[in-house]
């Protein structure tokens, strides 16, 4: 075992509900029997991400990053070591070789989501905040246009309604509904319809929560377009192991960061844009890269068309070759492996987890989002409890899991209309916080909310988990069986 990676023994209470790994995994190939169809993921784990074992890790934290294989970075390496690659934004010969690999980059994209180039373009950003800015700050609102979004947006999604607010645009949000954290498809069907026909307004929302894991239809796309809205669809959470055909569904902008998906390079994140809405942004500035011409004297400047217009400064050039290698990895698995994969993993842990009791009967667990995998995908976020219905600090789960190897998350993980909603925090309970001063520390957030928790615990599964994985986390769960939230 890795000397900074060491496994504590914990105890763990006997409830008679986990079994041997052995028998487990078993039952669970019993129960779930297309999961044999994807043990090739094994030898790819065994092969290409060696460390995890060696090193004895549990990662349960896909969603908050992929993870890279070792082919990946050899290759990218290799590709660097064997040419010299200078600035694109030149005609020299070694501007031209990089020139030629991020436009054959691009071309990877729009195959791999099945984009018509004559329909979309591909823009590369830092990040998918990145790419979300650039929506933002360039979108034509006006005092007649709305902003429609739903509570379990990112706060990179969220942070839009700053520029909307700004232009005097409407801004509206969608609730989700306990206990299943879908959203008001009622309320969506009707904000959808008060649109002004004549103004530009934009209906953000995204495929996959990264909070509770819901997956939200993809026909919305259609149904906003068809009432006159733009629509930005955050995919970040979505295509690590969903399909996303561009073909099938054509949202307005696409916004997602590269190392959700394969871990490797970070840095590097994408705004897909229908040619036909890039046409309506409105850049606020310029910068080097994005312009033809641009003269000090007369005041004036011209941006390029297409991505360009829209990637300030100098690319991470050096990088996106290892998107390219990156994409072709996972098409090389198949997205509908992993998806599967994950899909089995994560029904079987949710039902493990809802299942845990304490010796009185009651819940160990309240998973928040759906109870099954119906419109879910493979992010679990929960609570723990203790026998007399306390909530245990998420830290504390935390710290329990880290001794045992275990990456997994906790907080709100930037998406705090799903974290106010699933742990019942209030407007008057929030007002009343925020009060308090006007240099708000998330210390202060949780002090004044002591009596609730502020925040949850999550583990999201991907491309190379296992059933060990989530083994060791049911595992851990049963460690706070009985256990006084006071005495941990």
């Amino acid at each position: 075992m890795d000397s900074n990676v060491k496994s504590q023994a914990i105890p763990v209470k006997n409830t008679n509900n986990l079994f041997s790994l052995e028998d487990e995994k078993q039952k669970f190939l019993t129960e779930f029997p297309n999961f044999i169809k994807t043990s090739v993921l094994d030898e790819i784990r065994r092969d290409e991400y060696p460390n995890l074992d060696r090193q004895h890790h549990f990662y349960l934290d896909f969603t908050g990053a992929g993870l890279y294989a070792l082919s990946q970075v050899r290759k990218h390496q290799e590709l660097l070591q064997e040419n010299v690659f200078g600035n694109p934004h030149s005609s020299n010969p070694t501007s031209l070789a990089m020139t030629r690999l991020v436009e054959k980059t691009r071309e990877t994209v729009l195959r791999f989501f099945n984009a018509d180039p004559k329909e979309y373009v591909c823009i590369f950003t830092n990040n998918a905040s990145g790419a979300l800015k650039l929506v933002g700050e360039s979108y034509p609102f006006s005092a007649d246009s709305q902003y429609l979004l739903t509570y379990d947006n990112h706060n990179s999604v969220n942070g839009i309604r700053e520029f909307a607010r700004a232009k005097g645009a409407k801004i509206n949000y969608i609730p989700v509904l306990l206990p299943d954290l879908q959203m008001d498809q009622e309320e969506l069907r009707c904000q959808l319809k008060q649109k002004d026909p004549d103004a530009h307004s934009l209906f953000a929302y995204p495929a996959q929560s990264n909070f509770s894991g819901v997956q939200h239809s993809l026909e919305w796309i259609n149904i906003a377009k068809e009432a006159g809205w733009d629509v930005l669809l955050d995919v970040a959470a979505f295509v690590p192991t969903n399909r996303l055909d561009l073909q099938q569904y054509h949202p307005d902008f696409v916004t997602l960061s590269f190392y959700k998906i394969f871990g490797y390079p970070t840095g590097v994140g994408l705004l897909l844009a229908r040619r036909e809405a890039l046409n309506k942004l409105q850049r606020p500035w310029f910068a080097g890269g994005t312009i033809t011409v641009v003269s000090v004297k007369k005041d004036r400047f011209y941006l390029l068309k297409g991505a360009e217009g829209f990637e300030d400064g100098t690319l991470n050039f050096l990088s996106l070759p290892a998107i390219e290698i990156g994409l072709n990895h996972i098409s090389a698995i198949g997205i509908e492996m992993i998806h599967q994969r994950v899909v089995d993993l994560t029904g079987w842990l949710i039902k493990k987890l809802a299942s845990i009791r304490h010796s009185n009967g009651k819940n160990l667990i309240s998973v928040y989002g759906p109870a099954n995998m119906e419109n879910r995908g493979g992010t679990i976020a929960m609570n723990f409890y203790d026998p007399d219905g306390h909530f245990i600090d998420h830290l504390r789960v935390e710290d329990r899991a880290n001794k045992l190897g275990i990456s997994l998350r906790t907080g709100c993980f930037c998406n705090p209309g799903d974290g106010e909603m699933a742990l019942g925090l209030s407007a008057e309970e929030l007002t009343s916080c925020f009060a308090i001063k006007t240099n708000f520390e998330y210390q202060d957030f949780r002090t004044c909310l002591a009596e609730k928790t502020t925040g949850a615990v999550r583990v999201s599964l991907g491309l190379v988990s296992n059933f060990e994985d989530v083994y060791q986390m049911v595992k851990l769960a049963e460690s706070f069986v009985d256990l006084k939230y006071n005495e941990i």
